[in-house]
């Protein structure tokens, strides 16, 4: 039974460094009862999430689980339920969530400790990026926990939290502190303060948790990052004057639609009519079986017209059949025929339709050819699918073939929200056909570089590999819509060094057009009476080094002068000795081998070598405790 199952412990630990989400989520749980009992972990992540690890300690023996693609998972997962394995699967759940699930079976007073990663980028929409933690544990838990920090390099504008289960109780637990590029947020409520009365054993953690926040932008070339040899560059220049625009909305009048959908279309309608821009030009076209428009040209959003739009839209009703490619090829040649050149440069469609097609054209293919065509990359095409019924994937690529992009309406009493929400992103466009460029070879593979436009709220976001650059600079050029930005800005978050971490084997760490410094985990069979783990400190590359470098071990980089006498029995019998003439001191040394890990890391190369006495005393300028510092950033 659920009772039988205790949850000790639960902690959500989120980092956020430029706007990249690295989440871990720690649930542990006791089987109190006197037999084996099946437990169950599930876990809400957000859609645009993506897992990285999910494992399991049992009896002190750690389970790590591979991750799969969505069929070959799915297809896995269902063999290896079948066969008695634990397997977990992603289904989607609610409007942003997926429900990541799965059960194992634990012995009588055993306890399991459950722990999965996801990452995620934060998008920005409407001048924010959001982070969403979704917490249900569905029982009271003796320490429960979220933790998150953000930090971003180029600092914070503001930080919001609410939840849909903050209750005026819980809102002053939730601590929050912000400092110019860092953000912290707490929220750790006691066994007492989970419960929905004092007498109760409900809790009230029952939902999701939303972080929002935005960073300062800079507004002529954008942000960039550089960090192990790949650059990030963001660009959100949000303080440009806002662009008039040409919008046809096509809405779906079928039969389908009657009732409460037809009644939040219209009331959706009717506050986004509202909020047009007095230079934007707008056209209505409804479409079932048959097409009826508004007027069939464009109209100046005056206020009169907006007024008589209104007077339309009251007049829409549910009808018949599914049309989508009659009604979308109408509303593509309101906006190409009669464009004159008081019309905006920037046009858009945006259908709303809750089916699939049932009359005219329903060859999917066929649909998605006429569009594209018909477009032919002069205006973009936003798709929004009202409730389950919809063809979403025809949707999804007709917007992504046009430029645009498709979301979801759920069937729920905020409908009419929804769609004012998703109009609001897309209201107030401040660039048409963006180009973000590198000139030279400094770049390659390259994200996405050309946007068709660039709304106000959003981001665009790019992504690349650098080339070994000669100099500390590489250019940037912005081009929109005829105006070109040039910059050259310099390194930053790491412009003279990166660092390559392998987990629990080695860092590296290059200095830009220079050396090489690899620092390896050296681990020791653990019942070894003496030898402990270690760190190894090789030098690459150290013929880059100036002749000036010194050190404990700098001093050596270009070579020194030395000659060995011929060998004799040492105080070893295994190990001969011999004289060694350096620096005008002779000295007994004594003949060894060691391994060179610089080119095979795990087993090492096997070099002969001399070993000096006395710390080195006689080889080394000076003493070996001048080498030593009072603290590791300290330099006496």
């Amino acid at each position: 039974s659920l009772a039988a199952i205790e949850v000790q412990s639960m902690r959500v630990d989120c980092k956020v460094a430029s706007r990249f989400a690295h989440t871990v989520m720690t649930t542990k749980a006791l089987n109190t009862a006197n037999a084996s009992q099946e437990v169950f972990f599930e876990v809400d992540l957000p859609k645009t999430a993506f897992i990285t690890n999910f494992s399991m300690l049992i009896e002190g023996r750690i389970y790590v689980s591979e991750v799969k693609e969505k069929e070959q998972a799915r297809q896995q997962y269902e063999s290896a339920v079948s066969s008695g394995l634990t397997a977990g699967l992603v289904k989607a759940s609610g409007r942003n969530m997926e429900t990541f699930s799965v059960s194992v079976n634990i012995a009588p007073q055993s306890r399991v400790t459950f722990t999965l990663t996801y990452e995620e980028l934060l998008q920005r929409r409407l001048g924010s990026y959001e982070i969403m933690i979704g917490v249900r544990p569905k029982q009271l838990v003796q320490n429960f926990e979220i933790v998150v920090d953000i930090y971003e390099p180029n600092g914070i504008a503001f930080v919001d939290v609410n939840g849909t289960f903050i209750t005026n109780e819980l809102l002053p637990l939730v601590k929050k502190t912000v400092t110019d590029k860092k953000a912290h947020v707490y929220f750790s409520p006691t066994l007492d303060q989970q419960k929905t009365c004092s007498d109760c054993e409900e809790t009230l953690v029952d939902g999701d948790l939303f972080i929002r926040y935005d960073v300062n932008h800079p507004q002529d070339i954008g942000e960039i990052q550089i960090i192990n040899g790949y650059f990030v560059h963001f660009f959100a220049p949000d303080d440009l004057p806002q662009m008039p625009k040409n919008v046809v909305f096509v809405i779906d009048r079928s039969g389908s639609m009657e009732g409460e959908k037809m009644k939040q279309t219209r009331e959706a309608l009717m506050t986004i009519l509202s909020e047009l821009h007095e230079d934007d030009y707008f056209g209505l076209v409804t479409f079932d079986d048959t097409i009826e428009s508004w007027r069939p040209f464009l109209s100046k959003a005056t206020p009169e017209n907006v007024t008589e739009a209104k007077e339309f839209v009251k007049t829409i009703e549910a009808r018949h059949m599914t049309d989508i490619n009659k009604g979308l090829l109408f509303a593509v040649d309101m906006l190409t025929t009669e464009k004159s050149h008081s019309f905006p440069d920037m046009s858009m469609i945006i259908l709303l339709t809750d089916g699939r097609p049932s009359s005219g054209q329903r060859d999917l293919s066929k649909i998605q050819e006429n569009v594209q065509n018909a477009i032919n990359g002069s205006m973009s095409l936003f798709c929004l699918g009202f409730g389950y019924d919809v063809d979403y994937s025809l949707l999804d690529t007709l917007a992504k073939q046009n430029d645009g992009l498709a979301r979801r309406v759920y069937e729920a009493s905020d409908a009419a929200l929804q769609l004012q929400g998703f109009y609001d992103e897309v209201a107030t466009p401040l660039l048409l056909e963006v180009n973000l460029n590198y000139p030279g070879n400094a770049v390659t593979d390259l994200t996405q570089s050309h946007f068709r436009q660039f709304f106000k709220g959003s981001e665009i976001v790019v992504a690349g590999r650098l080339q070994e650059l000669e100099t500390n600079t590489f250019q940037t050029e912005v081009s929109k819509f005829g105006i070109r930005l040039m910059h050259n800005p310099p390194y930053f978050a790491f412009s003279s060094m990166d660092l390559q971490v392998i987990k629990d084997r080695s860092l590296t760490v290059t200095l830009r057009n220079s050396v090489k410094f690899l620092i390896i985990l050296h681990k020791i069979w653990k019942m070894h009476p003496y030898h402990q783990d270690y760190l190894g400190f090789y030098t690459l590359d150290s013929h880059l080094f100036s002749s000036n470098v010194h050190g404990l071990l700098g001093q050596f980089y270009h070579g020194v002068n030395f000659e060995v006498s011929d060998l004799f029995p040492g105080k070893d019998p295994d190990k001969q000795d011999a004289n060694m003439f350096v620096k005008g001191n002779k000295l007994t040394v004594t003949r060894g081998w060691k391994r060179d890990f610089r080119q095979d890391v795990k087993n090492g190369e096997k070099v002969p070598c001399w070993f000096i006495h006395n710390n080195g005393t006689g080889l080394l300028d000076g003493v070996h405790t001048d080498y030593i510092v009072s603290g590791l950033f300290k330099t006496i």
